[in-house]
């Protein structure tokens, strides 16, 4: 089916889902590429208020049930302890709007799955690392959303995308794909190929040291964008982590790596000028900054020595994934050219090389804010 045949019930979901009032309409609505996403307006008490109707992409995220148990959870839990604090319940976190009949997901005659949320008014998320203090808000946010979730027990969440950061599971699979070779395209990518077999051993550092009790499992992200926070208008502060679709028990330093990997990089994912491509450690100093005051201290020393080597680690992963992908064929990433995602590839690769340059500086600037 196409995106319009997905959504042309639209209408069901509207009618199932308890939004109060009348309703006025909708449109489509953000730069997100898994979900379709919707503003929908309604008139409550001669005002217009505004929610987020989904439509979840069930073909990627194939337990919807389990995630959104997952994310009800999450967010019951937040609510709870931002009242307690005297927070604002409305904006801090997600509130998730159920359907007449009480649930959180309504599948329409098509088999599509809906969900709807209350809007976050006056407030914004950035797609790219324009100004070094709205960076600088989201590791705070992404710090004080570990802070917040320090004491939910991890292991109650559903892992709805199985082994979604086993690095080393990810490492083997690589493997496979060079054994495999069934496009043909080994023999043109020998040098990335060999940059990444010769780190084997550093990218299973995190899991070793999680299988020794070093780290604990925590509720993470896993998707630990600039754009997942909301910035409020007002106060230039992150508010609000969005986008739960991906919170799993997983490692707080994988977190915190995936974000420097997408925002102190000083190039875009797919530059192909490999020259352009390193990390920015002012930016690495703001997060790290940022991200530990808001954690509060509830991070163990293992979880903060092991932060820059989160970021080599995701970054490598990164780069590992789009290599694969191009040797099966470029099956699991869109692409938009041809080698799109050898080009992405080389951009991580080139990112993880200059990590590992700077790790000392990393190391410092880690230590510094501990």
């Amino acid at each position: 089916m196409t995106r319009e045949e997905y959504c042309s019930k639209i209408g069901e979901a509207i009618k199932a889902i308890d939004f109060p009032g009348e309703y006025l309409g909708h449109v489509w609505y953000g730069s997100g590429h898994i979900n379709d996403t919707f503003l929908i307006r309604f008139s409550e008490k001669e005002e217009s208020k505004k929610y987020i109707l989904q439509r979840m992409n069930h073909e990627i995220l194939k337990q919807p049930g389990q995630l959104m148990e997952n994310i009800c959870n999450i967010t019951s839990f937040l609510r709870e302890k931002i009242a307690k604090a005297g927070g604002d319940v409305n904006r801090e976190t997600l509130n998730v709007i159920y359907t007449k009949e009480g649930a959180a997901l309504f599948r329409d005659s098509i088999g599509s799955y809906w969900r709807a949320y209350q809007f976050v008014e006056d407030a914004i998320s950035y797609d790219q690392v324009s100004k070094p203090e709205d960076f600088y808000e989201s590791a705070v946010a992404f710090g004080h959303f570990q802070y917040m979730l320090k004491d939910f027990p991890a292991g109650r969440l559903y892992e709805t995308i199985p082994d979604f950061h086993n690095t080393l599971l990810r490492f083997r699979v690589f493997q496979k794909a060079i054994a495999g070779d069934l496009q043909g395209r080994v023999s043109e990518v020998k040098e990335e190929i060999d940059f990444l077999l010769r780190r084997e051993l550093s990218m299973g550092v995190c899991a070793e040291l999680r299988a020794e009790g070093k780290l604990p499992l925590r509720v993470t992200h896993n998707d630990t964008k600039m754009n997942n926070v909301l910035i409020d208008n007002a106060t230039g502060k992150g508010i609000c982590v969005i986008d739960l679709d991906t919170v799993m028990p997983g490692l707080s330093v994988f977190d915190f790596g995936d974000s420097i990997r997408f925002g102190a990089n000083t190039a875009m994912e797919d530059e192909i000028d490999l020259s352009k491509v390193s990390l920015d450690l002012e930016l690495f100093e703001v997060y790290t900054k940022g991200f530990l005051e808001g954690c509060r201290g509830s991070l163990v020393p293992g979880e903060i020595e092991q932060l820059p080597a989160g970021a080599v680690i995701m970054t490598l992963e990164c780069g590992m994934r789009f290599l694969t992908d191009y040797l099966q064929g470029d099956h699991y990433f869109r692409i938009h050219r041809e080698k799109h995602n050898l080009d992405r590839c080389r951009t991580q690769l080139a990112l993880a090389a200059d990590m590992e340059q700077k790790m000392d500086e990393m190391k410092r600037i880690v230590n510094k804010y501990r």
